[in-house]
């Protein structure tokens, strides 16, 4: 990955560091459900990586460190909070929106809902396998963790949110066979 050709101030560096930044944004809002932390949080993320741009030892790795910086700041933030905020005081605001004029909206909603649901931990590893395509070896360097623990995480997220997701199952199998009839 070409990061650190940021600082080039080519209009194609300037490109990828936008798809770079639309991407770390939606795994931020992901974890956080917070349009203003999730760009508090990319923001610190890209002044930490152009900063410590030297330290990349293997450019091909350039994703997986720029999603693990965006791990560590949003550790870090969590870590700065804990002994002023309680974690039950926090409102998701996804939830309030009134966004639900269609059913895929709606279906949309339900999913994010139930990642919201999950654990830390399954929430992480489901947002960087699931959504992002990730691989479990990057996950596991991203998040610091073996990459046992990625998969046991995976496994339980994915059971728990088919348990949360259950309702959406029998509409999904009707389209599904709507789909099948076509072809």
């Amino acid at each position: 990955m070409d990061v650190f050709n940021f600082l080039g101030r080519t209009r194609e560096a300037r490109l990828k560091l936008e798809q770079h930044r639309q991407r770390l944004y939606r795994i931020a809002y992901a974890w956080t459900h917070n349009a203003a932390l999730a760009d508090d949080l990319v923001q610190e993320t890209l002044a930490k990586a152009l900063k410590k741009s030297g330290q990349l030892r293997d450019p091909n790795a350039g994703d997986a460190w720029l999603y693990s910086i965006l791990a560590n700041c949003y550790h870090d933030h969590f870590r700065r909070l804990r002994s002023a905020e309680e974690i039950d005081e926090n409102t998701l605001t996804h939830e309030s929106t009134p966004e639900k004029e269609s059913s895929e909206q709606e279906i949309v909603l339900k999913v994010r809902a139930a990642i919201a649901r999950l654990a830390e931990g399954q929430r992480q590893v489901v947002t960087l396998v699931d959504i992002q395509g990730l691989s479990y070896l990057e996950v596991a360097q991203i998040l610091n963790v073996p990459i046992g623990t990625v998969m046991s995480r995976l496994c339980r997220a994915r059971y728990a949110l088919k348990d949360l997701l259950g309702e959406l199952a029998p509409k999904l199998a009707a389209e599904e066979t709507k789909i099948r009839r076509i072809k």
